[in-house]
């Protein structure tokens, strides 16, 4: 394990950071791993169970459905139960699931056994963040949410290529396999190193809030799956119904002596802007984690190995990226980072959008998809870090569920938008040149990846904007977050 390492933190106690660290970090590698190890498998497991791309994405996008409903409770599980309790509950809950994928006889199990893992991790990640959160502090915050997005977004980029080579040489069950040995010593390491650090306050768990954000989550996500079908009722009953229960759970939330979400840490601007940018960016980030594979698959007819490997060295970058941008951070503050991060973003998103046909080289698809995960090492840390950093300590848990909720809703939206538009635009390419054969359907496929990035260009120009106006303040006493100028205006006045 690490070398032993204390430090006064937040609640004044001393921890063992590098123990501590070391465990939470590997469980974390392991549980996002899973996330994405399955998109170079998607192929096999259509072909498997005999269903359509549509139906199949539900492994990807109900896996982080799940996530973003369970972690709203997570603020709740954290302020209920000890550290290591819950860690080993999180992780306990994973590893059951992860078995029943292993062995799931039919797709609707393997289905079942996926969400169960959602609900593990959507626990687990969570209780990390607070956790570092906790043991650091402030001016150390961002070095240790970088070394742990390094994990965070190097474990999806692991997973595709470790897909790729399970898939080619053995089968996709092994996917399942292979992670579930880690996952069982990361359970060990806890139960030995895990100190417990959250001070409890029990708060009462409010099954309505729970109900309201399930239908709200849920509805948002079903209604954008479904927006290459053809009856419309199936996407505006659905979005139209989520709105109303995001809204019941927000005043509902405003109302409750002991919220489920403390929605209090919005009156924070910059943890609201943080927030928006994260969802913004995750929405891109897994529709492109998924999206790629498919389209080098289907359209460029790779293997999935091939694919994998294509992909590694953005997440190679992108590992490298993450603890340099926090360490940035710390010293700088968010505007040299954020800002062009999101500029780099939209220009490689502009060309993706018009360069992605079957003709597209190999090198051009890997400098692009680098580019692109150097800007998310940019965006992530910087402003999850400056989010977290504007709110009091007894909204920590709560600021972390919240963001952690939205950025995996964000992802499972995007996923689902971003892949019902590509089915979409592929049909009526389809229609339009009156044929069915292979090279029409590459030639669908590449039109439709086309049209799913020209939207994600125009959301990540809305992300860009929003950046301009991210700024560092640490006196969270300003809840208006005026510059001092301001501050001595308006005294003045």
């Amino acid at each position: 394990m690490a070398s032993s390492q204390t430090i006064h933190a937040t609640n004044n106690k001393s921890y063992n950071i590098g123990a501590i660290t070391a465990v939470l970090t590997i469980s974390g590698f392991f549980c996002m791993l899973n996330e994405t190890v399955l998109n170079m498998a998607l192929k096999s497991i259509m072909t498997n169970f005999g269903i359509s791309a549509i139906t199949a994405q539900w492994l990807s996008t109900g896996y982080m459905l799940i996530m973003g409903i369970s972690i709203p409770v997570s603020a709740f599980f954290i302020q209920t139960i000890k550290t290591r309790q819950l860690y080993i509950t999180s992780m306990l809950i994973f590893i059951f699931g992860t078995v029943v994928c292993g062995f799931a006889p039919t797709f609707p199990l393997l289905l079942i056994g996926r969400l169960v893992q959602a609900i593990g991790t959507g626990m687990l990640i969570p209780n990390i963040v607070n956790t570092l959160i906790i043991i650091n502090p402030e001016d150390k915050r961002g070095k240790a949410l970088g070394i742990f997005n390094l994990v965070m977004f190097f474990a999806p980029a692991v997973g595709p290529v470790l897909s790729g080579i399970i898939v080619q040489y053995l089968n996709w069950r092994w996917l399942f396999f292979t992670i579930l040995p880690f996952s069982v010593v990361a359970l060990i390491l806890g139960i030995v190193y895990l100190e417990n650090v959250t001070e409890l306050s029990k708060p009462r768990l409010d099954i309505i809030s729970i109900l309201l954000s399930t239908v709200g989550f849920g509805g948002l996500i079903y209604g954008a799956s479904n927006l290459g079908a053809n009856n419309r009722i199936t996407v505006l009953v659905p979005l139209l119904v989520s709105v109303i229960a995001l809204i019941l759970f927000s005043l509902r939330q405003m109302n409750l002596k002991e919220p489920m979400l403390d929605i209090r840490a919005f009156q924070y601007p910059m943890f609201t802007i943080g927030t928006l940018l994260i969802i913004i960016m995750h929405m891109v980030n897994f529709a492109i984690m998924l999206l790629l594979p498919l389209f080098m698959e289907e359209a460029m007819g790779l293997s999935a190995f091939t694919a994998g490997l294509i992909m590694l060295p953005g997440g190679i970058i992108n590992g490298i990226v993450a603890p340099i941008s926090g360490s940035i951070y710390d010293k700088y503050g968010p505007k040299v980072l954020i800002f062009p991060g999101f500029l780099i973003s939209a220009i490689v998103f502009f060309i993706l959008s018009h360069a992605m046909t079957v003709s597209i080289s190999i090198p051009v698809i890997i400098v692009l998809h680098c580019l692109s995960l150097i800007a998310v090492g940019m965006i992530n840390t910087p402003t999850q870090t400056n989010s977290l950093n504007q709110l009091p300590p007894e909204l920590y848990p709560h600021g972390t569920a919240i963001t952690n909720t939205l950025q995996q809703i964000g992802g499972a939206f995007g996923t689902s938008l971003f892949i019902a538009i590509m089915t979409a635009a592929q049909k009526n390419y389809l229609s339009g040149i009156g044929k069915n054969d292979i090279v029409s359907q590459r030639l669908g496929m590449a039109a439709g990846v086309r049209q799913s990035l020209t939207v994600a260009f125009f959301i990540l120009i809305v992300g860009l904007i929003l950046a301009f106006f991210v700024k560092r303040n640490s006196d969270k006493k300003i809840e208006n977050d005026l510059d001092e100028d301001d501050v001595s205006a308006a005294q003045e006045g």
